[in-house]
Order: structure tokens, then C-alpha cells, then sequence
């Protein structure tokens, strides 16, 4: 059932009307529905504030027809005075004829309905626009204001009227009018005694209006302080991330002892013997890894490492401290790509230890110190992923005077550009190999010049065969190469090593009187087996060659004709380069 109230939305909580705004004002013919008129409150403790609270858009209502003013006919002739005898006027004896009622234009409302009946259900209070002058019948007025003298704002009103005595040619008089509804202005009155009555203004309105103007003053001072103040601390959370230092915990300081197998260990002890060499030349310069041999200033590193100064070029040795040396070169082989270089005038250095590579096992924990990238100092660790492991580096003359054939160790330590030269320790911080190279993704196996990041493939010249050729290189200035007289055809492509029809020069394939000759080894025949080791191609057999010292026994397996053969051969001696 309808009950005449409005359908539109309300006004959110959060829509206050602010100071400056205006709105439409109603049309005066057109009551606002109460529903639509939020109260007004008056915050506890200061009577003279008044908040307004929302006023919602109210829906306009048709315009109600006004009330017609009752008809008062106008006396047609008044009726002579009664005078006595004594000459004063007095009333007439006699009753005043009836008048008769005056008939209503409209019909009594049975239903009480605004604007002629009592206020329905969807006007609980009286509108706020001034009501016409005859109110609703039945609206009683408020306690304190009916018959004080005084409107809704506490001001004066005129007395109300006393009806003169009754003439049959008086009118019959007229509810008196209540001055509420004539005076009563809710938007004029400095509070609302209908939502909250208390005690009019008294002679102290003054006084309570500059109270008024002192409390803005203060809360505006209050405010400009305030802000300032916050101000001031924002600023200063911004900057130094808060109000209070923060610390968090943390776990005190040790000792920084490590067990002398961990890889902290293994550095602490191996780092002081590493020195990066920093070399260049006419044309190139370069950066590679060395360590100290003894206490004389003997320098072991790779040949390709020293190969850019030439006989001409400069070699600067930095120690792990970060003091640095002159060195110079006392001897290099380009076959087993080792040299040793010689520091003057240093004291106080450390020998790095030497250690076995014949007793190293698959699977041993390795340490590789280097300076990757002019990394110095750098230390990484790995296991020994092979042995035995045959390799061929360098080769970028295209003669072949530069390359390498090593029976390596491989690890996966990671090795890049600037460890070669370095050490490969043990747990017990001995070298075991020579870092020399690595394996790229996009390249063969060869010395570090021009290659990528490691994979995990990198290849040490067992120390056991570095440390005789460093011996013969402090010794002698070079090193000595075994070999078994005879020249490999490079072009056989089947499984083995072949022996060549003819030797370089048109020289024969096997050196007369050398150690192949007196093997029994003939032109053509297909080496298969050294020391029980299978050989696939002829630069692994000078790897495996390579690998021992002149005078020592090879027990070779070979090939003659389809038909396996066996022999023992004494390895000679050749100068290298």
C-alpha cells in the first residue's frame, strides 16, 4: 500500500551540504514530506553549535487546494442602543437572537486529510514552509507555547483574542489562531524548540556569541599548530623511514675459523700462494692465473697466458694482498702449454704445496682459484668429473706450432676467460692440476682466447706432469718431449692411430734407430693400445705419449694386416718449443 512516502533514493551519510551551497527552494505550495528532513542536532555540552545533519532531495508533491476563508456575512443594521433613565447605555435585556452556522464550503474530511484534517501518517511534523493561517484541525500545539505570549524563538506575540460578548449580529467567533504557526520561522530561529526545547536566549546572547568567536579562533590556532606539527613529522617519517631506529636481530660474531677441508678452509690456505699476471704486448695483452712454486720468486702458469708479451712485452704479477712485481719470463713450452715465470726482490712469499694427480679418484672435491675476467682472487669448487681425459688446445697459428696436447683432468669447477694458469687444490689445499681450459657450448675445446662462460667442462694439466716440466724450465729454460720415432698419417679417420707411408719431407715414416724402429713398428701398421689404454686417433696417441717422461716402457697393442699384435717400446727424448 502506498503510503505517501517519497521512493527516491536517500542521501548518503557521507553527503553533508557544505557551506556556500545552495539548493532550489521549494515551491510554497508544495508541502516537503517530514521522512525527507533530517534532524537537527545540537552537540552535547554547547547548545549554541547546530550540526545539520543530510537533507535529501524530497519529491514534489502536488500543490493541495488552500483552505477558503469561512464567509462572514457583514451586519446589515445595528441595533440601537438601550439607554435608562440615568441616560448611561446599557446591555439589552433580552437575549441575542441565534445566529445561524455558517456552512463550510467543503465537507468535513472523515479521514483527517492534510490540508483540512489532522496531520496524516506521512506528516508527523509540520512542514517546513509557513503554513497557511488556518492550521490542520486537531494539531495541538506544544505545552510551552500555547498561551505564553511567545513564538516558537521565545519572542513576544501579540495577546491572544478574547471574543467581545455575542449580538445576534456578531459573527460567532473564530478559533483563536496560534501564534506558532504565524510566527514560528525554522530557518530564522537561532535553535529549533521543536526538535529540541530548552531555555530561551536571555540577556547573555552576547556574551555567548563572542564565546563563540573565541572557541574558531582557538580551534583554527589549534589547527594551524597541529598541521605544522604533523607536517614536521611526516616529513621527517619520510625521510628516515620512522619515528624510532630499527634494529633487527642478529646472530653475534665468531671466530671465523673453518675446518681445513671446507671450501672456506681450502681458500684461507691456498689464497695467499695465487697471483694474477697482467700481460702486454706489442699487438695483444692479456690476463690469466699463476702461483708460486718456492720462495726463490718461480712462478708456474700457462704458456698461452705469457705467450702475448713475446720478447718485448711486460708481465706484472699482483699477490693476493694486492702488492705487485715485475716478473719475467724463465722458460715456456708451447706442446705441454706450461711456463714459469720468475718475481725479483719480493720477500715473505708462500710456496703453494704440490700434491699427487696419479691418486686423485673420480668424484674428489676440487678447489679452483683464478681471476676470471680480471676476477682476482676468485674461488670456485667442483668435483673431478674424468681422468685421463685427452685434449688438444690452441692451434690458432694454423701451423700448428701452438698446439697442446694435455691427458687432462676434467671438473666442473667452474674455469672462464683468466683462471688459466691457475691452481686446481684438494681438500687439502694441494694442486693437483693446472687450469688450461674449458669447453663452450659453441666452440671446441681449446684455450680460453674468444670463449663463452664455463658449462661445467673444464680440463687441468695433471700436476705430476707440470711439475717436471716446470723443473726442466727453472733448470734448463725448456722442456723435453718423449718420443717413439715415428709419423702419423692425421688424415686416417677409422678407429686407431695410424703409422704414415712417408715421413715430413720425404723422409721416411719411421725415424731409423729410433724407438719405434727398434719396436719392430712398420709403415701402416695401426697403434690400438698404450698401456692397456684403447686409442681412437693419432692426437690421442701423443696425448698418452705425452703424458709420461722419455726412457719410460710403453706396452703397445697394434694392427698389422687384420692381425693383432703386441710390443714393448722405450720411450726416447726431443727437445720442445
Amino acid at each position: 500500500m502506498d503510503d505517501g512516502k517519497p521512493t527516491g533514493p536517500k542521501a548518503k551519510w557521507w553527503s553533508r551540504p557544505t557551506a556556500g551551497r545552495t539548493t532550489a527552494p521549494a515551491p510554497q505550495d508544495a508541502p516537503i514530506p517530514a521522512e525527507d528532513v533530517r534532524a537537527v542536532d545540537t552537540p552535547a555540552g554547547d547548545p549554541d553549535t547546530t550540526v545539520v545533519a543530510d537533507v535529501s532531495p524530497a519529491p514534489v508533491l502536488p500543490a493541495q487546494p488552500a483552505a477558503p476563508e469561512p464567509v462572514v456575512p457583514a451586519p446589515l443594521v445595528a441595533p440601537a442602543p438601550v439607554t435608562s433613565e440615568s441616560g448611561v447605555h446599557a446591555p439589552a435585556a433580552t437575549a441575542p437572537a441565534p445566529v445561524p452556522a455558517v456552512k463550510p464550503l467543503h465537507e468535513p474530511d472523515q479521514y483527517s486529510t492534510p490540508p483540512y484534517g489532522g496531520p496524516g501518517p506521512w506528516a508527523p511534523a509540520p512542514p517546513v514552509q509557513r503554513p497557511v493561517p488556518t492550521p490542520a484541525h486537531g494539531t495541538p500545539l506544544p505545552p510551552p507555547y500555547a498561551g505564553t505570549g511567545t513564538n516558537g524563538a521565545g519572542m513576544p506575540t501579540a495577546p491572544a483574542l478574547v471574543p467581545a460578548p455575542a449580538s445576534p449580529f456578531t459573527p460567532p467567533p473564530q478559533p483563536p489562531q496560534s501564534s506558532q504557526w504565524l510566527q514560528y520561522d525554522p530557518w530564522g530561529a537561532p535553535r529549533q524548540p521543536l526538535t529540541h526545547p530548552g531555555p530561551p536566549l536571555g540577556s547573555d546572547g552576547g556574551r555567548r556569541k563572542s564565546r563563540r568567536g573565541s572557541l574558531l579562533v582557538g580551534a583554527l590556532l589549534l589547527a594551524l599548530v597541529a598541521g605544522g606539527i604533523g607536517g614536521g613529522i611526516g616529513a621527517y617519517v619520510e625521510r628516515n623511514g620512522g619515528l624510532t631506529t630499527v634494529e633487527l636481530p642478529q646472530a653475534a660474531r665468531n671466530s671465523g675459523g673453518r675446518a681445513p677441508d671446507s671450501v672456506a678452509g681450502i681458500a684461507a690456505s691456498a689464497l695467499p700462494s695465487v697471483v694474477t699476471l697482467h700481460v702486454s704486448g706489442t699487438t695483444e695483452s692479456g690476463t690469466g692465473t699463476g702461483f708460486i712454486l718456492d720462495k726463490s720468486g718461480h712462478i708456474l702458469t700457462n704458456n698461452h697466458v705469457v705467450a702475448p708479451a713475446g720478447s718485448s712485452g711486460s708481465i706484472t704479477v699482483t699477490f693476493s694482498g694486492g702488492e705487485t712485481a715485475r716478473a719475467e719470463v724463465v722458460g715456456k713450452d708451447s706442446g705441454y702449454d706450461l711456463a714459469v715465470v720468475k718475481v725479483t726482490g719480493v720477500s715473505g712469499l708462500k710456496p703453494l704445496p704440490l700434491g699427487n694427480s696419479d691418486n686423485v679418484q673420480v668424484g674428489d672435491p676440487v678447489v679452483a682459484i683464478g681471476a676470471p675476467f680480471d676476477l682476482s682472487n676468485t674461488v670456485t669448487s667442483g668435483i673431478i668429473s674424468a681422468k685421463d681425459r685427452p685434449i688438444t688446445a690452441g692451434g690458432e697459428k694454423g701451423d700448428g706450432s701452438d698446439i697442446s696436447y694435455v691427458d687432462a683432468l676434467q671438473t666442473d669447477a667452474p674455469i672462464n676467460p683468466g683462471n688459466s694458469g691457475g691452481p686446481l687444490v684438494d681438500t687439502d689445499a694441494h694442486v693437483i692440476g693446472i687450469n688450461s681450459a674449458i669447453r663452450a657450448a659453441d666452440n671446441s675445446s681449446s684455450t680460453e682466447g674468444g670463449q663463452a662462460g664455463s658449462i661445467g667442462l673444464g680440463f687441468a694439466i695433471p700436476i705430476n706432469q707440470g711439475k717436471r716440466v716446470a723443473e726442466e724450465l727453472i733448470n734448463t729454460g725448456r722442456a723435453t718431449h718423449p718420443v717413439i720415432g715415428v709419423t702419423l698419417d692425421m688424415k686416417y679417420t677409422g678407429d686407431g692411430a695410424k703409422v704414415g707411408a712417408k715421413g715430413a719431407a720425404g723422409k721416411p715414416a719411421v725415424t731409423p734407430g729410433g724407438p719405434g724402429a727398434k719396436a719392430g713398428i712398420r709403415p701402416g701398421d695401426i697403434i690400438t693400445e698404450v698401456d692397456g689404454q684403447r686409442v681412437h686417433s693419432g692426437e690421442e696417441l701423443i696425448v698418452k705419449i705425452r703424458a709420461h717422461r722419455p726412457g719410460d716402457r710403453l706396452d703397445l697393442g697394434l694392427t698389422r694386416a687384420g692381425k693383432d699384435l703386441s710390443m714393448t717400446l722405450t720411450l726416447g727424448s726431443a727437445t720442445g718449443t
